[in-house]
């Protein structure tokens, strides 16, 4: 494996090499299959995950529900990891009929909220509960609520860990009416959604919460 990636890299220095069967300094990152880790892991990793059925082709194979895989995606990401989720492709090449409306709905999602994934770091305390966390390089936090089926926000959401600079706007991505109001309460801070502000969220799965000039 040393001398091959040795050859590889003479002719692309910058190639990423997965030496997924020993490890050393030919592992550049790693990658749990069919599971999310249950911490921020130090290194670079990437969750392999089966949309449904099995890494190849299987017959009336059951997806994933879309509300899951936004749920694993906002959850590995807010722990700094990379989600790649595998859709076996049929003898024609085509993928299920379910995989595409799945992937339309992902990326309806995306479109709204994708500022909260792509491009972020992970910030700590990285989750609490029904929220995942993340950082954009210009010091905006994220706050992920993970919605269940038929969920409703809350009047009031407790965010831990994370304390906005004096005057930070909170609004939601996708979302409509005034900034939400908060207050800190030592080392948290309470953000307040009124009836209006909850029935008119912009998904059924997750919403989120953009927060500018974050501290620690």
């Amino acid at each position: 494996m040393d001398e091959l990636v040795d050859k590889i890299r003479t002719k692309q220095p910058d190639a990423i090499v997965l030496d997924r069967s020993v490890e050393g300094r030919n592992q550049n990152y790693l990658t749990p299959e069919n599971t999310v880790p249950d911490k921020m892991l130090p290194y670079p990793w990437e969750s392999c995950m089966i949309l449904g059925g099995g890494w190849s082709y299987s017959f009336n194979a059951k997806m994933m529900p879309t509300r899951k895989v936004i749920h694993l995606l906002s959850d590995i990401v807010a722990k700094g990891g990379n989600l790649l989720l595998n859709i076996g492709p049929g003898p024609d090449g085509t993928l299920y009929d379910e995989a595409y409306s799945r992937l339309n709905e992902i990326g309806a999602w995306l479109r709204i909220n994708g500022e909260a994934i792509y491009g972020t770091r992970p910030i700590a305390p990285y989750y609490d509960g029904k929220l995942r966390f993340t950082n954009s390089k210009n010091g905006s936090a994220y706050i992920i609520y993970l919605l269940d089926e038929n969920e409703k926000l809350p009047k009031e959401i407790i965010v831990k860990g994370i304390l906005p600079a004096k005057g930070a706007k909170i609004s939601m991505l996708g979302g409509k009416g005034t900034p939400y109001k908060w207050i800190s309460e030592g080392d948290s801070y309470k953000i307040w959604i009124q009836e209006s502000q909850s029935k008119a969220i912009p998904s059924q799965y997750a919403v989120v919460f953009k927060v500018s000039q974050t501290m620690k």
